[in-house]
């Protein structure tokens, strides 16, 4: 589906992080649906590299860009000598989706450089090229903060989020003195194709969904019935990103529904979609006191400044996704 109708022939842009999971759904739209457009991922690519809690310290996959066309530069948006190799371009638009994303991770010094220092390098490329920056910010820069969650109300309870709120707070420094259009994005739950190889990190419908084409009770935490979170299909977020390439929408808007759906709800949904009646099995919660256990995104102003209306429901969502989830699970069991 093509979200705007604006000439991109002959435009070139970059999308860093472009072999994860947002990055790699953005170059294969443009492609798809501006195939004179130039896109260029820029992106570090897994090592087997882990941090100090398991996970990766790179989702980067070759498999989210097999039947790409576009160039691909290997590089790390840390390394001064990497973000050199994209001065002989000239970029119109920036999409800026490298991060450490993983909200686990404790290493405050390694979060910040990534996220927040990197993040400066992106803006001052933006600004010389003149290209229009739109980047991942995120739902977590609220942590505990009441519902809805609304811009300006943050209270993050972990180094990641605290990571992306500095980076809208320089945004919102810098955005009234430039000539080029900076956006960043707070997403909320995202899930969909192309996810898969952010392995524990991946989405709880993709987790879930395995978990009953295995033959397995999914386990839920007691309670779940009343855990909320604010579900977005990936289709959306892609919507949301396209919509903020226009100039003069400079600011931090959230991206989700608005309308908070519980993880027993995206169970039954599954169990619904897979044709399964399996019993659930509830634990116990080992991160009350910090985990959000209600988040709802305030998108009036996406709305409003992005002409935002997200369009898949929770149960559109998974009916669309339900055939990767079959697929990836038959392809890797």
């Amino acid at each position: 589906m093509r979200y705007i109708d604006d000439d991109l022939n002959g435009k070139r842009i970059l999308i860093t992080g472009g072999a994860g999971f947002i990055g790699s759904n953005l170059a294969f739209y443009f492609q798809n649906h501006h195939p004179k457009a130039e896109v260029i991922v820029f992106d570090s690519f897994r090592t087997g590299e882990v941090f100090g809690n398991g996970n990766l310290k790179s989702f980067g996959h070759f498999k989210n860009l097999i039947g790409f066309k576009g160039e691909i530069i290997s590089g790390d948006i840390t390394s001064k000598s990497d973000m050199k190799k994209l001065k002989k371009f000239k970029f119109d638009y920036i999409f800026h989706q490298a991060a450490i994303s993983d909200t686990t991770v404790t290493n405050q010094q390694i979060m910040i450089k990534t996220n927040v220092d990197a993040y400066k390098t992106i803006l001052n490329l933006a600004i010389k090229n003149g290209a229009n920056l739109i980047y991942a910010s995120s739902g977590a820069t609220y942590g505990d903060a009441i519902s809805p969650q609304k811009v300006g109300r943050e209270e993050p309870n972990n180094v990641y989020g605290f990571s992306k709120l500095m980076m809208d707070n320089l945004t919102f420094k810098k955005m009234q003195n430039l000539k080029i259009s900076v956006v960043g994005l707070r997403y909320f739950n995202v899930y969909g194709g192309r996810e898969f190889h952010k392995n524990k990190t991946s989405s709880m419908v993709l987790q879930f969904g395995h978990q009953i084409l295995a033959g397995k009770n999914p386990k839920l935490f007691e309670s779940s019935d009343k855990i909320l979170r604010d579900f977005i299909y990936i289709e959306d977020v892609i919507l949301a990103n396209v919509n903020a390439m226009h100039p003069n929408k400079s600011g931090v808007y959230n991206v989700g529904t608005a309308k908070p759906r519980s993880f027993q709800e995206i169970v039954d949904i599954l169990q619904k979609e897979l044709k399964t009646d399996l019993k659930c099995e509830y634990i116990k919660n080992p991160f009350i006191g910090s985990y959000q256990f209600y988040t709802k995104a305030d998108i009036r102003n996406t709305k409003k400044q992005l002409n935002f209306k997200p369009r898949f429901s929770l149960e559109d969502g998974i009916r669309d996704y339900i055939g990767e989830i079959k697929k990836i699970y038959r392809d890797f069991k």
